[in-house]
């Protein structure tokens, strides 16, 4: 009887003690299309996509991802700071532009007040989050830069990811919206109609990192992001290739 207390409470240890053979990647919602085609290429790869914001803090709080990719240095910052990832495995693997939408198609609008508020009207620009979404970050540096930002900040439609906001302009529930230049191709419903001067905000670059959860197989994934095949994949959703390869 003895024996079989402590082998069903050994059974239950066991049972109650996680054991993951996936490798799980935390990336930024407008990573999908490529990270999608990357993951197919390994067995045992699960993507969790969000905000980088939302995903850097659910990291600093534990969770258990191995590899994360972000739109964002200072996202990225913040988990070095807190010693959640490994320093040396920081790579920066592909970079991006910021573009106004609209749900009208051929539609151009200039980025100068008269015709930008015109193009609003009384709606609202559907965004990331201006203080935490990527996205939302650039957007408000951009309309800042540009002198657009006191004129509309109180119409902003802020929403928690970069593909949020692109279904906001989509369905029609907003005149304007702020995504990356990649974002568009998800959707037959939105139209470019301007692409913000890079100089108007800060790089986009997206990083990677393995966390300290990471397993034995999350740095093949990793690499194989930065690798010739990983980097032809993000080329072809549209992606530019990291900055300081770009320069």
């Amino acid at each position: 009887m003895i024996l079989r207390i402590l082998s069903f409470g050994l059974f239950m240890m066991l049972a109650a003690t996680p054991v993951r053979a996936e490798v799980l990647i935390f990336a930024a919602a407008s990573l999908k299309g490529p990270v999608d085609q990357i993951a197919g290429h390994f067995d045992n790869v699960v993507v969790s996509y969000g905000g980088s914001g939302t995903l850097a803090r659910q990291i600093s709080l534990g969770a258990p991802a191995d590899i994360v990719l972000l739109a964002n240095n200072d996202w990225m910052d913040v988990l070095l700071d807190g010693g959640q990832v490994v320093p040396e495995s920081v790579t920066n693997f592909a970079s991006n532009r910021l573009v106004l939408i609209t749900g009208q198609n051929d539609t151009t609008v200039t980025l100068e007040p008269a015709p930008f508020l015109a193009a609003l009207g009384e709606g609202r620009i559907a965004v990331g989050l201006t203080e935490a979404v990527p996205a939302g970050i650039y957007a408000k540096a951009s309309l800042q830069s540009l002198g657009l930002w006191e004129l509309t900040k109180d119409q902003l439609a802020e929403v928690d990811n970069v593909r949020a906001a692109l279904m906001l302009v989509a369905r029609g529930q907003t005149p304007l919206g702020i995504v990356y230049q990649t974002d568009v191709h998800v959707s037959d419903a939105v139209t470019e109609a301007a692409v913000f001067p890079a100089e108007s905000h800060p790089p986009i670059q997206y990083l990677g990192a393995l966390t300290h959860h990471a397993n034995a197989e999350a740095k093949t994934v990793l690499d194989f992001i930065s690798e010739p095949e990983g980097q032809t994949t993000f080329a072809g959703f549209g992606f530019l290739p990291p900055i300081e390869a770009a320069q």
